[in-house]
């Protein structure tokens, strides 16, 4: 079950834990603004890509979409695949800037 985090609980496991965003919108949607350091492998594609995320394993991974529902998908694959501390970031994109916190372009 995938749980979810609010931005700030995200930001405090970045921050604290070493934890690693991980944004699953395609490439045009991620360019258009994402979180500072994020990684971007589109949800199609995660599965052949999950390996990229390997040395991430021990640490908690945030999973984000534009809303929400992306994400809980993606969430799923990687606790499959091994990725115990992967959460999703709640509303997603949207509310991180809800939450007026900084995106990169």
């Amino acid at each position: 079950i995938a749980s979810s985090l609010s931005p700030f609980q995200a930001v405090a496991l970045v921050n604290r834990e070493g934890g690693v965003v991980l944004d699953v919108r395609e490439r045009k949607e991620f360019d258009k603004g994402h979180i500072v350091d994020a990684v971007n492998i589109p949800l199609a594609k995660l599965h052949e890509r999950a390996i990229e995320l390997e040395k991430s394993k021990d640490h908690p991974v945030i999973v984000v979409c534009q809303f929400g529902q992306q994400a809980g998908e993606a969430v799923k694959l990687l606790h499959a695949k091994g990725f115990a501390k992967a959460n999703k970031l709640a509303g997603g994109l949207s509310e991180w800037q809800a939450q007026n916190l900084p995106l990169v372009k």
